[in-house]
């Protein structure tokens, strides 16, 4: 049987399904037709059903659960890894200064924007454009600021690039406070 498989060239992703569409594996049979794209354009293909197995964002599987099971491993939710807001400058911005911004973001059904919403929601100055050239349009001054996701929160500041906010830490934050988070974990192993 020959299945439609879709994933972004991200490292991890390549990573995670390597060893399936490599024959390193005995898939028993299963074969895939194998789609590399951006996760935006995945989780558009996600909506519309159009991929037998898919990676997607969270925001993206909840719109599409009616297509979709989610697995329970694979997922690349994780401490210290979400999204960030960052700018070209290394001055101090207030929720003032960045709702009346123009923010760049790596999709609309992105969890990157589900969490930037979560701790802006009235910054309503948002462009969507492919994540890996969030950090042009900043140092070309295409937009104020920039929501930035994979490994380039990890090498952002090697373009001169400032970090206002970690979009993940800051859900995580406000999480445990509104859900006592950690302490459900720790009573409950």
């Amino acid at each position: 049987m020959k299945l439609s498989l879709g994933f972004s060239p991200c490292p991890n992703d390549t990573f995670i399904f390597d060893a399936l569409v490599n024959n390193k594996i005995d898939t028993e049979g299963l074969e895939f037709n194998v789609y590399l794209e951006d996760v935006e354009t995945l989780n558009k293909w996600a909506l519309e059903g159009k991929l037998d197995i898919t990676k997607l964002s969270f925001p993206a599987f909840f719109r599409s659960m009616e297509n979709y099971l989610l697995l329970n491993t694979g997922s690349a939710l994780g401490k210290g890894v979400g999204p960030l807001l960052i700018s070209d400058s290394p001055n101090e911005f207030s929720t003032e200064d960045i709702n009346q911004s123009s923010i760049a973001l790596p999709g609309l059904h992105t969890t990157a924007n589900l969490l930037f919403s979560f701790a802006y929601p009235d910054a309503i100055d948002k462009t969507f454009i492919l994540f890996s050239e969030i950090e042009n349009a900043l140092i070309n001054k295409e937009t104020d600021l920039g929501v930035i996701i994979h490994e380039n929160r990890f090498t952002y500041q090697q373009k001169g690039l400032h970090k206002i906010k970690d979009l993940g830490e800051y859900w995580e934050e406000k999480w445990n406070r509104l859900f006592h988070w950690e302490e459900l974990l720790s009573t409950n192993p």
